[in-house]
């Protein structure tokens, strides 16, 4: 019986290496699993998000609540895979829908820029009165919070076509407007017809984002005289891009050389081309 001592104790130490090397690979296992099973989780993530982006992303009409007792309505115009969005505000006495509006987001889409157009309430309602500017700008909030909804990874511009780019950015003037990288303004209007004066700009000094102006050289709304002092002002915030023989409504003289339609394509170039430099940054 006292042979057997040493045998015991030896077969005790190999059993409890034995349990203990049991133990350490079931650690590892259980580590190996819990790895797993978060590889598997981030992966089902994935792909949802990427589903929601695939329908939320789908063009097509939708409606924007102001607030409770205003609704407006909206087109989302997308590519299959946007590398951003622009929140399209229409001009005084046109609405989204105009071809001008039309036309520069197909020519954005096929830059994979997605744009959300939108009308303004007096729009809606049939009227040719702009609203008050308090409702304009609370429109303006709700189209950019309404492109967080319907994209949320995609980075954020707005502005629009004279009358809406000025509305984008006193609203931004006021408050920031959520995730808005940059303001575009394709034809801003310093001044009313036949009033030269730079005051509808002065807000412009309250934006601390990044600004494109894409002006006309014709443009008796913001002729340049008035309008790159302003330029000047605003520093490194503001680009000016000339569209050499244009006027506000970007129409041009048949001696230009370039037709109304070329205009249009090197509008959504420069758009492009600003907003990808902007978000590279």
């Amino acid at each position: 019986m006292h042979d057997q001592g040493p045998l015991r104790g030896g077969t005790n130490q190999v059993v409890i290496t034995s349990i203990y090397i049991c133990l350490t690979l079931l650690n590892n296992l259980a580590n190996s699993v819990s790895i797993l099973r978060a590889h598997a989780v981030s992966l089902v993530y994935s792909m949802l998000r990427r589903l929601r982006s695939h329908f939320l992303i789908s063009p097509g009409p939708l409606q924007i609540q102001v607030n409770p007792a205003v609704q407006v309505s909206g087109f989302w115009e997308a590519p299959p895979h946007p590398q951003a969005c622009y929140v399209f505000a229409h001009g005084a006495g046109a609405g989204m829908n105009h071809p001008f509006m039309v036309s520069i987001a197909g020519e954005l889409k096929a830059r994979r820029i997605a744009t959300l157009r939108y009308q303004f309430p007096y729009v809606e309602r049939g009227s040719r009165r702009p609203d008050p500017e308090a409702l304009c700008h609370a429109t303006v909030r709700a189209a950019v919070g309404r492109t967080a909804e319907l994209a949320p990874t995609l980075p954020r511009f707005a502005g629009g076509k004279s009358f809406g780019g000025r509305m984008t950015s006193q609203a931004q003037a006021l408050s920031p407007l959520p995730g808005v990288r940059g303001l575009v303004f394709l034809g801003f209007p310093l001044h009313p017809a036949g009033r030269p004066s730079d005051t509808r700009a002065r807000h412009l000094q309250e934006v601390k984002i990044p600004m494109l102006f894409l002006q006309g050289t014709r443009d008796d709304l913001a002729p340049l005289t008035l309008l790159q002092p302003v330029i000047e002002r605003l520093g490194a915030r503001a680009t000016l891009r000339l569209i050499q023989g244009a006027d506000h409504s970007y129409h041009v003289l048949r001696s230009a050389g370039i037709s109304d339609a070329q205009i249009r394509v090197l509008l959504a170039q420069e758009l492009c081309e600003w907003i990808t430099g902007i978000d590279a940054e």
